[in-house]
């Protein structure tokens, strides 16, 4: 029998929860959207905070992928 798995929407750095939040309100701005003044997400339709969610995807792929194409300095040894 499978074990119960762990979160798998847990954050791999913990103290990257403040950056993603004001992310997520960075891009739901971009967007268009009304952010809610007590930022109580529930009232705002499934597939807008969707678009939040995918959009946020595509940007953090993005800034990955220009962070790998940036040319690295080498290391020293340890």
């Amino acid at each position: 029998m499978a074990r119960a798995s762990s979160n798998k929407n847990a954050l791999q750095v913990s103290n990257a929860k403040r950056a993603l939040d004001q992310f997520k309100y960075e891009v739901a701005r971009d967007m268009h959207l009304a952010i809610p003044d007590d930022h109580y997400w529930g009232g705002i339709p499934s597939a807008q905070c969707g678009a939040v969610g995918g959009q946020m995807v595509r940007k953090m792929i993005e800034m990955a992928e220009q962070n790998l194409a940036q040319p690295k300095a080498p290391r020293g040894r340890r």
